[in-house]
């Protein structure tokens, strides 16, 4: 009699002829169950049924753009959509004045470089020029740039000038430089996803968060480096680095994103998260970067490595260029069918001291990595008026196994990339690269699949019950199981510079939000930001006001 054993591995490797008699029980230890001889024996027929279903299904490819039936819902139950009285609505300042020095520009702000163009003092032109000229400079020595899209760049910013001139005036995002990272389909240009396998690939498509911007008046400069498949730093043609220390990765996935932003090689990029992919770049770089509500931004064009976890976000240099960027991104685009129509806004008359105002207190302690730095950060806080009041996250779920979630969506995006061997083309092979857990997630079963969402149902409830009592919660962008936990129930989180680690490298803090709440959270943000001056410093090795006073 065939043994479970025997049939599961005819079921993956399609033959037992040549496999050796096994434990009856070896992958029953290994899902957790045990079952009598009779009961093996008459799974035989029913295993031998859908391993023929399997092939049937592996003759029809599947695009990694083709969503699954099942679509995740982060909203819980008795949850509020938030409504907002008025659209986002920010006084710039009046009095910005072009530098001697015009490549200082690289490092001004989206809304500081807004007033300039709108005031014609600045051309796109020039602008886009001197970022331009930068990533040619600087590119190959942070490894951050795919491709320039030099001829697009350059006719977007005459067109901008051409319009504004003759009094049509987009908004703050029209005539500024931009890049996008190397998820994000842009027609006419390659598409790489980080990737060798996928190195000249050319999707005839744009995202949506592309035309977004392009509508925006936005200047595409760059398509920027990410980690293979949206992991990591590493890609295929090396690691991207970090602008403060050139011996060290810029972290990922969006690491393009947050090494050219920080370098002055944009003045704002797109980045991506599914499990950190925007909150670690942007601390390891120093910039503010903000992932917003799962289902407020559409991915649309954009590489899918999790459907139920992925969302886009931008990086930029301060908590209220990332309000900008998002009001010209966010909201449904007739595609997506996971978004939902909620307003943004930015609070227009708000006390600090009237917001109700969490913090994790129990990473907040000497032992942790950035005790410091958070430390401060929270005297500056309550400072700015906030009552600070400690908060708990849900501790009785199984936060770390809801980790199958990701392993088994990444691994059904890029299913034909695992049974064509084209796996192994990718840079990293390790452990816990993508290939081998592309590969050990084909062992998951369905039913442990379902089971970890139903957790995740719960989770979902309990942080809704957590995170309803308040505004916004401060927390360690590392702190216990936080970053997990958010994304998985799709929470925002905005993610800014607040001092620098023995190394000299950045450090970074974290405020998360309610759902669709991105408006309190960067109001917060920005509010810390006036009162410090961290996301207001730059690498030394890529800003001109240093390399200038050199020798």
């Amino acid at each position: 009699m065939k043994n479970l054993f025997l049939a599961l591995i005819v079921l993956v490797f399609g033959s037992c002829e040549s496999i050796a008699q096994a434990p009856t029980d070896s992958l029953e230890h290994l899902y957790d169950l045990k079952f009598t001889p009779s009961e093996r024996e008459l799974m035989q027929k029913d295993l031998a049924e859908q391993r023929e279903d399997y092939l049937m299904l592996h003759q029809f490819s599947l695009e990694n753009s083709v969503m699954p039936a099942v679509q995740f819902n982060p909203i819980p139950l008795g949850f509020e959509m938030p409504s907002a009285e008025a659209p986002i609505s920010i006084a710039f300042a009046t009095e910005v004045e072009v530098p001697q020095n015009r490549e200082e520009l690289a490092f001004y702000t989206v809304s500081q470089l807004a007033t300039l163009i709108q005031q014609k003092k600045i051309s796109s032109v020039s602008l886009t020029e001197i970022y331009l000229n930068r990533l040619k400079r600087y590119g190959d020595q942070l490894h951050c740039v795919v491709s320039l899209t030099e001829d697009l760049a350059m006719a977007q910013a005459k067109l901008a000038d051409e319009e504004i001139a003759q009094g049509f005036y987009r908004g703050p995002l029209h005539g500024i430089p931009y890049g996008v990272k190397d998820l994000l389909a842009v027609e006419g240009y390659p598409t790489t996803w980080g990737a060798m396998p996928y190195k000249d690939q050319i999707i005839s498509e744009t995202a949506t968060v592309v035309k977004k911007l392009n509508e925006a008046g936005a200047v595409l400069v760059a398509k920027l480096s990410m980690g293979a498949l949206a992991w990591g730093d590493v890609w295929f043609e090396d690691t991207t680095r970090n602008p403060w220390n050139l011996n060290q990765g810029s972290s990922g996935s969006s690491a393009g994103s947050g090494s050219a932003t920080a370098a002055g090689l944009v003045a704002f990029s797109i980045g991506t998260e599914t499990l950190g992919s925007i909150v670690s770049p942007s601390t390891r770089c120093g910039v503010t970067g903000l992932r917003p509500s799962y289902g407020r931004v559409s991915r649309f064009g954009a590489m899918a490595l999790s459907w139920s976890m992925d969302k886009i976000g931008p990086m930029c240099r301060s908590a209220l260029d990332c309000a900008l960027v998002l009001d010209a991104i966010q909201g449904p685009d007739g595609i997506d069918p996971t978004l939902y129509e909620v307003p943004f806004s930015l609070p227009q008359e708000l006390e600090i001291s009237e917001m109700k105002i969490g913090y994790l207190a129990d990473y907040f302690t000497p032992e942790s990595n950035n005790w410091k730095n958070d430390s401060t950060s929270l005297e500056v806080f309550r400072s700015l008026g906030a009552m600070l009041e400690p908060v708990s996250l849900p501790e009785d779920l199984p936060i770390q196994a809801l980790g199958i979630i990701l392993s088994a969506e990444a691994a059904a995006a890029f299913d034909d990339l695992t049974r064509s061997d084209q796996d192994s083309l990718l840079v990293r092979q390790n452990r816990r690269a993508w290939p081998n857990v592309f590969r050990s997630a084909r062992f998951i079963p369905a039913v442990e699949y379902i089971q970890a969402n139903r957790h995740r149902t719960l989770l979902i409830q309990q942080m809704h019950q957590v995170l309803r009592e308040y505004d916004a919660v401060i927390c360690p962008s590392f702190g216990g199981p936080q970053l997990t936990i958010t994304n998985l129930t799709g929470h925002p989180c905005v993610v800014f510079p607040n001092g620098y680690n023995r190394l000299k490298s950045p450090t970074s803090l974290s405020i998360i939000g309610n759902l669709f709440e991105e408006g309190l959270i960067l109001y917060l943000a920005e509010a810390y930001q006036q009162a410090t001056s961290f996301e207001e410093e730059h690498p030394p090795l890529f800003n001109p006001k240093t390399t200038a006073q050199k020798p």
